[in-house]
């Protein structure tokens, strides 16, 4: 599933085609996403001009001077495509600017969907509202992070999933920024100092501009819009590489948990 890295690399790689630009195409192709395109998508985003695009966790942002906001999720499979070549038959919506630019929005598996919402209330969006911070805002600090785990006695790696803790944080970013601060997963989260909370804090901004500095990661579909591929799996620490040496010698590890495999090395991941 694109995570936060790979919705940043594809809003950034959108805005220059789509910011400052008018609409003078937009047409739903198919309605069978993980929920309906919304109906008059075409009479509110046609003939409109995009005066901003964003991003909130993993959730790419569209706004146009008519006080609308397009939201997209990538899902499972999704992915921007710009002036491709041809039509694909998973090719969700179709948006032409006055420029003479397309896009395509494509997701095979269909788990991704397209809202558009009032843009003065995107933040009441339902997906958002209960949302922590933006682990690369100035919202996501070490005294927060004190505060909202204080008592949790969850493992730390599950309450740094959780999108009321940290907004927009994934499985493989986790696994990375819990190695580069030596924490392990299995940690209960209640128990974790604030010194060690600055290291993960730091770890977690650090992984996250590395991971977008590379494109996101592609270990299935992803792909920029220009069609470039993610190139942060090659700089994997312990995600993925199960039995591998860690660079401190010892070996990593791997466990399976509702699905979602987690990788650490008990070696300097120990508390």
């Amino acid at each position: 599933m694109p995570e936060l890295p790979e919705v940043e690399t594809t809003v950034r790689g959108l805005t220059p085609v789509l910011a400052g630009q008018r609409l003078r195409l937009v047409e739903p192709r198919r309605a069978d996403l993980r929920k309906a395109i919304p109906l008059d998508l075409r009479q509110r985003m046609q003939g409109a001009v995009v005066t901003a695009l964003g991003r909130r966790a993993k959730y790419g942002l569209v706004d146009t001077d008519r006080g609308d906001t397009m939201i997209f999720h990538l899902g499972m499979s999704g992915r921007w495509r710009v002036d491709p070549a041809e039509s694909l038959a998973h090719d969700h919506l179709l948006i032409e600017t006055e420029a003479g630019r397309r896009l395509t929005l494509n997701d095979p598996r269909r788990f991704g969907f397209i809202d558009l919402v009032p843009t003065a209330g995107v933040e009441a969006y339902p997906a958002f509202l209960a949302m922590g911070p933006e682990p690369l805002g100035p919202g996501l600090t070490a005294d927060y992070l004190l505060r909202a785990l204080e008592g949790r006695s969850a493992p730390i790696k599950a309450m740094l999933l959780d999108q009321r803790i940290v907004a927009g944080l994934g499985n493989i970013y986790v696994c990375e920024a819990l190695h580069m601060a030596r924490i392990a997963p299995s940690r209960e989260a209640g128990r974790i100092a604030l010194p060690r909370l600055e290291r993960l804090v730091a770890a977690i901004r650090a992984v996250l501009e590395s991971a977008i500095a590379a494109g996101g990661s592609t270990l299935r579909d992803f792909a920029a819009p220009d069609g470039e591929l993610g190139y942060f799996s090659k700089q994997f620490l312990v995600y993925g590489r199960e039995d591998e040496p860690c660079a401190c010698g010892g070996p990593v590890r791997r466990r399976t948990e509702s699905g979602r495999s987690t990788f650490w090395c008990p070696r300097c991941q120990r508390g």
